[in-house]
């Protein structure tokens, strides 16, 4: 049975980098300026179903955030993000509710805004908070700006924040489409992190016109990751005429035999029916890794490896992988919410207060032109916010702009820089 360990959370510092833990995060530390600009182009409905039109309130932005309980410090980061996005004249009001960091207090919380006048709620913290308030602003026509990146909280009127698999992986498969790469393969730990990028895998292939990829899962322990490599690569087939040759030649007995079984030996082995492999290990089972794929002649020369942007930190064991790609959000953009954040509060932002603060700027854009409509919400223009453009689809799902890295010792270097609109993202 595989390990439930979802999360939750938004881009938060790295979890379970070692051994492949089943919690997924973003790579900390991404985002776009402070005081960014909002896109507003044309406004669109879209398609999908909507949720319910909301009933006339007052244009009120509600935050709902664990100010209390083990997650308290997370949730001031957040609050103190929304205040920064908010501190500028004619902004919408900001009413703070605290969750206790737990689905009955988050959606007490939710109610209580509501019936205060809340038009759109941010937050709240954790999937299971979102899923406890969800029912309660639908029933109400509010709409959610999650800080989860759990995709299983994705609904019409409740949108997700926190950068996901998916998101990440329809990215990559863009970017090894465009070099003409057709064919790709996954090898990734059987738990909830590597199913879930082994779906958002096939679901993008599927959306670009590729061939269903193939996918194995391994177990924990280098005989799993062993087996499953050989297996994925099809060792056995692409190696096996060769030995038996080879086979043949020695069985001669002679001098000629013992060369032709020499020269055998060197003859390159064909390369594995795939062109690019994605990964999605952490530490000690991602050198496990690295070190089988050569024994099994998966040549990284001929393949390219593609990773989770959890790879972006070196304690993740990236370094493994040298010349791998991973897509994540452009670090540069975020200087201008560093420095706001800096000189407001003493010290840096966590990566999770980007949410807040994309999702407060938003809720201040929008509550300036005109409230928190579907259609506002959804235009297709999107938004441009701390960690790059993102526009918020009818269906709750979230499309984003992430550029494409590869590891380097050095540190990583972007390849493919991040698109600001639809075109580029792989969705």
């Amino acid at each position: 049975m595989r390990r439930r360990a979802f999360l939750l959370l938004g881009p938060l510092a790295l979890a379970g980098c070692g051994g492949g833990s089943g919690a997924y995060y973003p790579a900390a530390g991404y985002g776009a300026g402070y005081g960014s600009g909002y896109g507003n182009g044309p406004i669109g409905l879209g398609t999908g179903q909507p949720m319910p039109a909301p009933a006339p309130r007052n244009e009120r932005v509600a935050i709902l955030v664990p100010l209390t309980g083990p997650r308290a410090d997370l949730g001031q980061a957040l609050l103190q993000a929304a205040q920064l996005a908010l501190a500028v004249p004619g902004a919408p009001p900001l009413d703070v509710k605290d969750t206790g960091g737990n689905p009955q207090g988050a959606a007490a919380a939710a109610q209580s805004a509501i019936t205060e006048g809340a038009g759109i709620i941010l937050g709240p913290l954790l999937s299971t908070e979102t899923a406890a308030v969800a029912p309660v602003a639908r029933a109400a026509g509010v709409a959610v700006l999650a800080f989860t990146n759990d995709p299983s909280q994705v609904q019409p009127g409740v949108w997700t924040l926190g950068i996901t698999p998916g998101q990440q992986v329809r990215r990559l498969v863009a970017a090894v489409q465009a070099q003409g790469r057709t064919q790709i393969a996954a090898l990734l730990p059987d738990n909830d992190f590597g199913h879930v990028m082994g779906q958002a895998l096939t679901q993008a292939a599927a959306a670009n016109g590729l061939p269903p990829p193939e996918i194995r899962f391994h177990d924990v322990g280098m005989a799993s990751i062993n087996t499953t490599t050989r297996d994925l690569a099809d060792y056995a087939n692409r190696r096996g005429p060769i030995d038996a040759q080879i086979k043949q030649a020695r069985a001669l007995g002679t001098p000629e035999g013992r060369r032709q079984a020499l020269d055998l030996a060197k003859t390159p082995i064909p390369p594995p029916s795939f062109s690019a492999l994605l990964l999605a290990d952490t530490g000690e089972a991602l050198a496990e890794v690295a070190a089988v794929l050569p024994y099994y002649d998966v040549d990284r020369s001929q393949v390219q490896i593609m990773g989770p942007s959890l790879w972006a930190s070196p304690s993740s064991g990236s370094g493994q992988v040298g010349g791998a790609w991973y897509a994540a959000p452009d670090p540069a953009a975020r200087a201008g919410l560093e420095q706001g954040y800096t000189a407001k509060y003493g010290g840096p932002p966590p990566a999770v207060a980007d949410l807040a603060f994309d999702a407060a700027s938003i809720a201040r854009v929008l509550g300036a032109s005109g409230g928190f409509s579907i259609a506002a919400l959804t235009q297709p223009a999107g938004f441009i916010g701390a960690d790059g453009w993102l526009e918020l689809l009818p269906d709750g799902q979230v499309r984003r702009g992430l550029a494409v890295f590869r590891v380097e010792r050095g540190g990583p270097e972007m390849i493919e820089p991040a698109p600001q609109s639809a075109a580029g993202t792989g969705s």
